[in-house]
């Protein structure tokens, strides 16, 4: 019992969202969530999000709240319980976002990204990063997603 007690101490805490400082890049845990306009339940709801994975950026902490913001430049305050780690961005502008094979335009063309899809977001370098929606993945350029690079 106690050779576990100690090997539960040794182990990592987990890393959550509400334990970062700002700013730094979060996405919902949640497949709803309201954004208020204050850092309380008694504050009026804004908006309500209703994408698990939608990336927003965590500016400000108050308590256990935090002040995000969202790909349109919206500000509002989210319960930092329903914030994750788990990087995600969301496809942007007004053309679908090219997703290719490799790290290069010259790359095969897999398929297209509608502006909003949100995907999971691997590695990033030289403007290009891995994005995957489902069980589709490859390459693309940085400047088609909202939720890469620094907060």
């Amino acid at each position: 019992m106690a050779g576990a007690l100690l090997w539960l101490q040794a182990m990592p805490a987990p890393a959550y969202a509400q334990d970062n400082e700002p700013p730094y890049w979060a996405s919902l845990k949640v497949d709803r969530a309201n954004m208020r306009v204050g850092p309380d339940r008694s504050y009026p709801i804004d908006w309500v999000y209703v994408r698990e994975g939608l990336p927003l950026k965590v500016v400000r902490k108050s308590g256990g709240w935090r002040l995000v913001e969202d790909q349109d430049g919206s500000r509002g305050w989210i319960l930092g319980r329903f914030l994750s780690l788990d990087r995600y961005a969301v496809a942007i502008n007004d053309g679908y976002a090219p997703i290719y094979a490799e790290a290069s335009t010259g790359a095969r063309l897999l398929w297209r990204a509608q502006p909003g899809v949100i995907g999971h977001l691997g590695k990033c370098a030289n403007d290009w990063c891995e994005f995957r929606v489902d069980e589709k993945q490859g390459w693309v350029q940085a400047e088609h997603i909202w939720g890469d690079g620094a907060p």
